[in-house]
């Protein structure tokens, strides 16, 4: 197993990168690539790195220098012939070839687009624009690449043997977690922590020890490196970007109203079976599940990704049995903000009344909470988000109004437009 302590302590990037493979990105990614590549290549996105914790200075953490040579180092990445050979050939989710011939030849051809980088204040301003195909697949690496930087700034003064005890801890922090959650029957969980994790390497154990630990229980990882080096499934399926970009490219507001089923319609012509997993919130879930089409009453689950879990999870299971549907034959997946005591009440609450899962993120990945001085490693909020597309900006609303987004015109009318009502706000959890 990698001694984690001694390569931070001897890091050096050109031999170590942060991402160090085009298939260092989550799953989800891929699998959009391909909608996306199949109907909207050509449409012209934005996108823009947003810490939505203002109290972390990164620009004063992180050097630009280094953070541009980060950047410029995912440029010059390209998929390798293994990593094409298990594309083409692995089995995902019980189907084989599950990406076409002539997206994965484009996906060969792939070289990251040119980015912008900026300081502002205490903060970057970190944008990708251009082709939807080329663009979207910036948002992970970027996290990653902004993430392990602050962490290593953290770091950068600790001796080895500081760095040794640290570890150390994390591991023992982690591996308590997963004894806990060892004792839920039945468990499903998956690692989601690409997004905002700690480090390429931790990821890596974090996955490892969850192999170990839980057994069948582990479902897999978003990580599509990680999944084909450690042999475990990759998993995944859609995100908010494709209803906001489907819905900034609306025509009017009728068009606006029935564009978040539009993206549900064409996904459905891609991808079948377990990859069959709505996303409700981005404008609203109440509204969402009011107006679905009777087709999506077909579909295997509904993943519940903002607003307070328990009382989503209810809304969803009374939604079911109104369509005539067993809630018990459903997959609902939970995914916001979880950390064990979270999935043990989740657990107990839901066990037995749907096939439930979990998606653990940045509380596996990234949880050094109490293990530095100043709370300085502990995690914060960073995204990178769709922000335009076509020149028209995008909006998300979610159920807790803290994660929305957008211009606050445009969120008044999308407000208007979807039906919604009074929202309670949340902190938001990473």
């Amino acid at each position: 197993m990698t001694d984690i302590a001694t390569r931070v302590h001897n890091h050096n990037w050109k031999i170590d990168p942060i991402v160090r493979s085009v298939i260092d990105t989550d799953f989800y990614k891929l699998l959009m690539a391909q909608s996306i590549f199949r109907r909207h290549a050509d449409t012209q996105v934005t996108f823009s790195l947003i810490n939505r914790t203002t109290t972390v200075p990164l620009a004063k953490l992180i050097d630009e220098g280094e953070l541009r040579e980060n950047l410029d180092h995912i440029r010059t990445l390209k998929l390798s012939r293994g990593e094409s050979t298990w594309l083409r050939g692995n089995t995902f989710y019980g189907e084989r070839f599950m990406f076409r011939a002539d997206f994965l030849q484009w996906f060969e051809d792939f070289r990251f687009p040119d980015y912008h980088l900026e300081r502002k204040g205490d903060q970057y301003e970190l944008t990708f624009e251009g082709n939807w195909i080329d663009v979207t697949l910036w948002e992970i690496p970027a996290l990653a690449v902004i993430m392990e930087l602050y962490s290593r700034a953290v770091l950068k003064d600790m001796d080895k043997f500081e760095l040794q005890v640290l570890y150390a801890r994390a591991m023992t922090h982690i591996w308590e977690k997963i004894q806990r959650l060892k004792k839920l029957e039945p468990l499903r969980i998956a690692d989601f922590g690409t997004r905002r994790r700690h480090s390429f390497l931790w990821q890596d154990w974090c996955v490892q020890a969850m192999q170990e630990g839980l057994g069948e229980s582990f479902l897999g990882t978003s990580n599509c490196l990680i999944a084909q080096r450690r042999e475990v499934e990759a998993i995944g399926t859609n995100a908010h970007e494709l209803p906001m970009v489907y819905s900034a490219t609306a025509k009017d507001d009728e068009a606006l109203a029935k564009a978040p089923y539009g993206v549900l319609e064409d996904w459905q012509k891609d991808y079948q079976s377990n990859l069959l997993i709505a996303l409700p919130d981005t404008y609203g879930t109440a509204g969402f599940l009011e107006n679905a089409p009777e087709w999506l009453n077909d579909w295997t689950g509904i993943r519940v990704d903002s607003g307070d879990p328990a009382t989503g999870g209810e809304a969803i299971i009374e939604w079911w049995k109104s369509r005539g549907e067993d809630p018990t034959k459903k997959l609902m997946i939970f995914s916001d903000g979880l950390d064990v005591d979270v999935i043990e009440k989740l657990h107990a609450q839901f066990k037995g009344r749907t096939l439930l899962s979990f998606g653990w993120g940045t509380r596996l990945t990234n949880d050094f909470r109490g293990l530095v001085s100043d709370s300085r490693l502990d995690p914060f909020s960073l995204v990178c988000k769709v922000v335009s597309a076509d020149g028209k900006p995008t909006v998300k609303l979610s159920d807790n109004p803290k994660k929305a987004m957008g211009p606050a015109d445009q969120i008044a009318r999308y407000k208007s437009v979807f039906k919604v009502g009074e929202q309670h706000e949340m902190a938001v959890e990473v």
